[in-house]
């Protein structure tokens, strides 16, 4: 009888265990990935090829492909669709520009099934490299990337593996730009 109730409480307790896995987090846990690069071109010429979303799949590793508003510098409230594999995960999201101050800055929330998906933002400031003759410019670009944890087993596989590999898709991206409008024959 004793090991009978041990058993009960036991399945009990992994069950509630397992519910609270799923359970929305009361609180908001955000994640942040940021990256940055010098580009050895004006802000406004990467300003318009980064906000341009059928260049996307020609920098990010992420972006398999893109529908809808594609072929200009898109403003607030114009609206994208992106095919993706992010950290092994492929979805469709749809961005909407929430944010546009050109050459200056650039951010898109996305969704994902009726679901925020995250927010990317753009910042890009003049900045000077010691390889450029004083009268050239180039461009401080940075990319954040934020996004929430929605469930405590999101979170844990977040820690776990999902925000090494979005760091180096990411860390790739950027560096993938930069090498794409520096190249000879950009963009």
């Amino acid at each position: 009888m004793h090991r009978h109730k041990t058993l009960i409480w036991g399945l009990i307790i992994a069950v509630v265990i397992v519910a609270a896995l799923f359970v929305p987090l009361p609180w908001a846990d955000r994640t942040r990935i940021h990256n940055e690069v010098v580009i050895a071109r004006p802000p406004a010429v990467v300003f318009n090829y980064v906000s341009t979303p059928q260049n996307w799949p020609k920098w990010h590793p992420s972006s398999l492909g893109v529908s809808g508003a594609t072929d200009h510098s898109l403003a607030p409230g114009e609206r994208v669709t992106e095919t993706f594999v992010v950290a092994g995960r492929s979805g469709v999201v749809v961005w909407t520009v929430t944010d546009s101050k050109p050459p200056r800055t650039w951010s898109i929330e996305g969704e994902i099934e009726g679901r925020k998906a995250g927010t990317v933002t753009y910042t890009l400031t003049p900045a000077m490299t010691p390889s450029l003759t004083p009268s050239a410019e180039s461009t401080r670009f940075e990319r954040e990337f934020t996004y929430r944890s929605p469930t405590l087993l999101f979170r844990l596989l977040n820690r776990l593996v999902l925000r090494p590999r979005i760091q180096a898709e990411s860390t790739e991206a950027v560096r993938r730009l930069k090498a794409r409008l520096e190249a000879p024959q950009s963009p």
